[in-house]
């Protein structure tokens, strides 16, 4: 990855609370209101040749409830008949029915191969929806949340290949041309995968652009570019303006490129593995170093000019420019320094160190087109000497104060399996890498919008924390802000074998997670107390406390989505949206 700059993400400390206690189990009753749904939603099961990990976070774990986060409490999914369902929330007490806002042309019933139908809102009047067979819908939706002038019309539509899922869309309108981009994930058999799942993961990206031939507007598709990885992604979004793209996997993904390109990819692969011969070829002893250089076969003595100074070394064949030429290492004693020619037509310089003993790891500074030789008796010297950092013996005679550090020791919560995951930028124009960050044990925990103009945030675990990052494409030199904290997490989820779904509110004032049955679990942010409360073991009193909630659902169906506003959870079920009340209009 040349030319990739490679980042940190840098917490901010404000917003950090290292004196955060816990959380209070709150008894608070909680609101809860269902609607039973006319019809089932439209689940796919896996199928038996859908049997990989990938497989599972993919499809298995899909959410299929949809939050349309341009308007509020705007939720949408797709019912068994193919159906678009909405429901649009302003008063609890006075909930509508799901009404059906668009209708798929298709028949999914017809299909045995086909995925989940996906939606994903780029704007807030253009829609993206697939089917799950395979086709692409670009849909302009007129203001949505508003019977009057929500009206879905299709302006595109295509067959793109086997079926996908839509992970992220964006709208934009770049040189007068309005266009849509479209993320489409793929898992595809992989014949040449021999040692592993079989299987790889694609991300399509794909531009749509509003093309005027004769007074005649239609939208057409105007690029398709293919990244191929080996795990399904934590995030993928396209970057507002449509220049870039952001993924965090845990292993990275590539642009698959034409063959004219893998042909000049492939000649400047062999250029650069191609290895060249050394320069000149050097060996030292604590006193000297010894330079070869292989010269040409016309060259004889008086074409050749080596200058020596105390620091410096310059040498020159005829009129050519100089073959060796920069500031040494370390001090020569210059005047003791020579040079002659041997038999073989190579040039043998010797320079005498000023200050013996010390090696030097190198010896033109900045210069890498030499070799050092080592002899056999420096090379068991060295090895000697670093004998004391290895042994045959598992943890030999450890100190008794200082025990070394036992794995078995770590809760199970603190271990998770993918901690090698990278968060990487990529350029639309030049398809290469140009941020990237190691995220370490940094583990993906969700994702969330919180400005549908600005790219979706992600929450990473640091620590027992879980921290929320806001990308800003347009910012380079601060693309990702630390933009708040949920108190110890990362810890908390982690010990939920059970979980499915985490969400957050858009205003950061509570995060939950469900589990896949029934239960969900709420965790407010610290709140000033309105009584008093003393902490006994300190003797203190304590400011703000942060509570946990738990809802128990009235719902024997697994949950299929989840979804967080600022006021309300929304979970799906089968047969059944429930709506749980978090926090009061004000």
């Amino acid at each position: 990855m040349a030319g990739t700059a490679h980042c940190s993400l840098q917490a901010k400390r404000l917003l950090l609370d290292p004196k955060f206690e816990g959380y209070k189990l709150s008894l608070e009753p909680l609101a809860c209101y269902q609607l039973g749904l006319d019809a089932a939603v439209a689940e796919v099961k896996l199928r038996d040749d859908q049997y990989t990990l990938d497989h599972m976070r993919a499809f298995g774990m899909y959410n299929y409830l949809h939050l349309d986060s341009w308007y509020q409490d705007n939720v949408y999914y797709v019912d068994q008949f193919g159906r678009v369902m909405n429901l649009s929330v302003t008063l609890d007490t006075a909930l509508q029915k799901p009404r059906e806002v668009f209708r798929l042309p298709t028949d999914l019933t017809a299909y045995d191969n086909r995925l989940c139908a996906s939606i994903h809102f780029s704007s807030s009047t253009w829609v993206t929806l697939s089917d799950g067979t395979g086709r692409l819908y670009l849909i302009k939706s007129g203001k949505r949340g508003n019977t009057a002038s929500e009206k879905w019309e299709i302006v595109f539509n295509e067959e793109l290949g086997s079926p996908f899922i839509i992970a992220h869309s964006v709208s934009f309108v770049k040189s007068d041309t309005h266009s849509v981009a479209v993320l489409l994930l793929r898992v595809e058999k992989d014949e040449l995968d021999t040692k592993g799942s079989g299987f790889h993961i694609t991300l399509e990206w794909v531009t749509i652009a509003e093309i005027s031939k004769e007074g005649d507007h239609r939208y057409e598709i105007f690029k398709r570019r293919v990244l191929q990885g080996k795990s399904v992604p934590h995030y993928a979004a396209i970057e507002p303006s449509g220049d870039g793209l952001m993924v965090v996997s845990y292993k990275p993904f590539k642009f698959m490129q034409d063959e004219d390109d893998k042909l000049e990819e492939n000649d400047d692969s062999k250029a650069t593995n191609e290895k060249k011969e050394p320069l000149y070829y050097w060996q030292q002893t604590e006193d000297d170093v010894t330079i070869t250089v292989h010269i040409p076969q016309d060259i004889t003595k008086d074409d050749i000019k080596v200058r020596f100074s105390p620091d410096n070394i310059c040498v020159t064949l005829k009129d050519q420019p100089p073959l060796m030429e920069g500031k040494l290492y370390s001090s020569v004693d210059h005047e003791s320094c020579t040079w002659i020619i041997r038999e073989n037509k190579s040039l043998e310089i010797s320079l005498i160190k000023k200050n013996e003993g010390p090696r030097w790891p190198e010896l033109i500074v900045g210069d890498t087109r030499g070799e050092f030789i080592m002899d056999s008796s420096q090379c068991s010297e060295i090895s000697e000497s670093l004998m004391h950092l290895t042994s045959e013996v598992m943890n030999p005679n450890p100190e008794k104060e200082n025990p070394p550090c036992n794995a078995q020791e770590l809760e199970e919560c603190d271990a998770f399996l993918e901690d090698g995951a990278s968060l990487c930028r990529f350029d639309g124009d030049t398809l290469k890498v140009t941020h990237a960050i190691n995220l370490g044990s940094n583990q993906y925990l969700f994702s969330v919008i919180v400005d549908p103009r600005e790219m979706p945030c992600f929450c990473l675990r640091h620590d027992v924390d879980a921290l929320l990052w806001q990308p800003h494409s347009d910012q380079p030199e601060n693309m990702w802000e630390h933009i708040a904290t949920f108190n110890a997490l990362g810890y908390v989820q982690a010990s939920k074998q059970d979980k499915k779904f985490m969400a957050c509110a858009p205003d950061y004032s509570y995060a939950a997670l469900c589990e896949c049955l029934r239960r969900v679990f709420i965790y407010r942010q610290p709140t000033p107390l309105s009584t008093v409360l003393y902490n006994r073991k300190e003797g203190r009193q304590v400011g703000q406390v942060a509570k946990q909630l738990v809802a128990t659902l009235e719902a024997n169906d697994p949950i299929l989505g989840f979804q967080a506003t600022s006021e309300r959870l929304f979970v799906l079920t089968t047969k059944t949206l429930f709506l749980i009340k978090v926090n009061s209009g004000n």
